[in-house]
């Protein structure tokens, strides 16, 4: 047999450094991202396993692409529009005020000349997009006020590549690339022709693949749509993870948003590991080794200068105390764009080529400080703070979780919604949801047999489940899958039949109901009154009814389906079942065939 060759190899040894190291450094509290960034440096640096750390880098933003379209998928374009002023503002005042301060810096180091320090300030204030959001979906924090924060400054870093870019042009006297106010035009049409696509292209096409019903090319289509808009703005001379965050908030509001989310998370969370692992593969030992001192005091001072900065905006911006400390120590190391400026700077004669790679590791080693500088913080955190979530993202809060939109659901969604309650409904009929958006409704595009979807739409924030699909195998599916991995979720079901009923007490759901029960007593009764009974006669009957259902079903359930054959009616009853008598009884009426003619003419 032939050996594998250099890709399988490789592959193998991101995969296991990655199911190593991250249980590790879970269990000893320190972070997945620190276990990544460790297997990285031992399978590259110290072992020397894999030497192309930068290749694998390339191929492993995507991680960062795919996190940012996910990210996008949770903003809707109103809320995006809440957070101008913290994107716009603090984002603005944190770039331009720590790029400064880092700039003063390294122009009195005298490593580098005025425009040399411009870029390395620049490029140093910029944070790592893919390093802060990983911990604070890891703390569960995305949600919460500093969270929101963080992420707007974030979001206009990746924005600053654009500007930063076309600084070096400047500072180069324009013979890197075209003019920068082209290349702001390009950027600025490629951001409008993306909104437009977004607006007018994506759901169509999702809706046209999901009437197919082949989850397949659902996916594929995800994959291309995110893939295709981060390309886009490359192209335009934006950064990828961009494109994706757009493509991701045009879907925002989408019927199929949580589908794909659940569709493309298994590849954003791969993806990631391995870009955090690449970056520790990246990390050039040597070069620390032969600048250890300058290094040693470098990173500190670099970060201490952004965190305290950081913290100051973040203050006067009206952010209390412990927030403002969570964002210093979230976002002050450097950042994947700063790997860009330092190279694109070096190669047009800015930088030399060893100060590109001296910067570039004291980025690397900054990122792999983060996740202990984060764990570090709530030792500064004032204990007498009380922490606020923001709760505005679609879906947040749902009380009820509702799986098949089927004629039983609308009708119990009708109850719910009359009754202040919100309800998320994930389907998977295409058509229906097309149908259901004509009335006004919104319904997700959803499998809810798949534990990931019902994941994106909320389930561990629902009070109740409730699955009204149509057919029995699916139902069950559903009921198996939140029983096994959400057991103490509330679970209503709807039933198919009696069979299945018995099938679902069996299974200790919390509630179920046969949906032609109810339909088919109001019948039976509403017949009676035709046929002359009093309304409330009739009602008694039903519920007499009802009641010996219910009786039945219990002993069904403990002794099979036979038991209870007594309780059924099978011919009319004499006298009428249920209807008071008008007199009290005679003795003689303990025949049953009393007050007949036949019993008259035998006295």
């Amino acid at each position: 047999m032939s050996a594998p060759n250099a890709l399988f190899s490789e592959t193998i040894l991101l995969l296991g450094g990655a199911v190593v190291a991250a249980p590790i450094f879970k269990k000893l509290g320190l972070g997945t991202v620190l276990g990544y960034l460790a297997a990285g440096i031992v399978i590259g640096p110290i072992f020397h396993g894999i030497t192309d750390g930068e290749q694998i880098l390339n191929v492993a933003e995507l991680g960062v692409v795919f996190l940012l379209f996910i990210i996008g998928l949770e903003l809707k374009p109103s809320r995006l529009w809440q957070m101008r002023r913290d994107i716009f503002g603090l984002g603005t005042a944190q770039v331009v005020v720590t790029g400064l301060a880092l700039t003063a810096l390294a122009w009195f180091s005298q490593v580098l000349d005025w425009r040399g320090s411009i870029v390395a300030g620049f490029g140093l204030a910029l944070s790592s997009t893919a390093f802060a959001m990983q911990i604070l979906e890891g703390d569960g924090d995305v949600n919460t006020k500093y969270g929101q924060r963080s992420f707007s400054m974030l979001l206009f870093q990746d924005l600053a590549i654009v500007p930063l870019l076309a600084l070096i042009t400047v500072l180069d006297g324009g013979k890197g690339s075209n003019a920068p106010l082209t290349d702001f035009a390009v950027a600025v049409g490629a951001v409008a022709a993306m909104i437009v696509m977004g607006r007018y292209l994506l759901t169509p096409l999702f809706q046209v693949i999901a009437r197919t019903g082949a989850r397949e090319a659902m996916i594929a289509a995800a994959l291309f749509v995110v893939m295709g808009s981060a390309s886009l703005m490359q192209l335009a001379g934006l950064s990828m993870a961009m494109g994706a965050f757009l493509s991701g908030v045009m879907l925002a509001e989408s019927s199929y948003r949580h589908e794909l989310e659940a569709d493309i998370e298994p590849f954003r969370g791969v993806l990631l590991a391995i870009f955090f692992i690449a970056v520790g593969l990246s990390l050039e030992l040597d070069v620390l080794v032969d600048n250890a001192l300058f290094v040693i005091v470098a990173v500190p001072i670099v970060m201490a200068v952004k965190a305290i900065i950081i913290y100051g905006l973040c203050r006067i911006s009206g952010s209390p105390h412990n927030d403002a400390i969570r964002i210093a120590f979230l976002l002050p190391q450097g950042g994947e764009f700063g790997f860009v400026l330092f190279t694109t700077a070096s190669v047009v004669g800015l930088m030399s080529t060893s100060t590109a790679s001296l910067l570039v590791a004291i980025v690397t080693l900054s990122m792999a400080l983060t996740p202990i500088g984060a764990a570090l913080s709530k030792r500064l955190l004032n204990s007498d703070e009380r922490e606020e979530l923001d709760e505005d993202f679609e879906g947040a809060g749902a009380d009820v979780l509702m799986v098949g939109f089927s004629r039983f659901g609308q009708i119990a969604a009708q109850i719910l919604l009359a009754g202040g309650r919100s309800v998320t409904v994930i389907d998977f009929s295409a058509d229906r949801i097309r149908q259901a958006s004509s009335f006004g409704f919104r319904i997700y595009f959803g499998d809810g047999a798949r534990k990931d979807v019902l994941r994106s739409a909320g389930i561990d924030r629902a009070k109740i489940v409730l699955v009204c699909t149509q057919k029995k195998e699916i139902t069950d599916k559903v009921v198996e899958l939140v029983q096994a991995d959400y057991p103490h979720t509330t679970l209503y079901v709807r039933s198919y039949d009696r069979i299945h009923s018995i099938e679902l007490r069996n299974k200790g759901v919390d509630y179920e109901l046969r949906e032609t029960l109810e339909s088919g007593l109001l019948f039976g009764r509403r017949t009676l009154e035709a046929l002359g009974v009093s309304e409330v006669d009739a009602y008694e009957i039903g519920e007499d009814i009802r009641k010996r259902d219910e009786a039945r079903l219990v002993l069904q359930v403990s002794e099979g389906l036979q038991a209870g054959r007594d309780m059924l009616f099978s011919h009319p009853v004499r006298p009428e079942p249920l209807v008071k008598p008008k007199r009290a009884a005679d003795p003689f009426e303990d025949d049953p065939l009393a007050g007949t003619v036949d019993a008259t003419a035998d006295a």
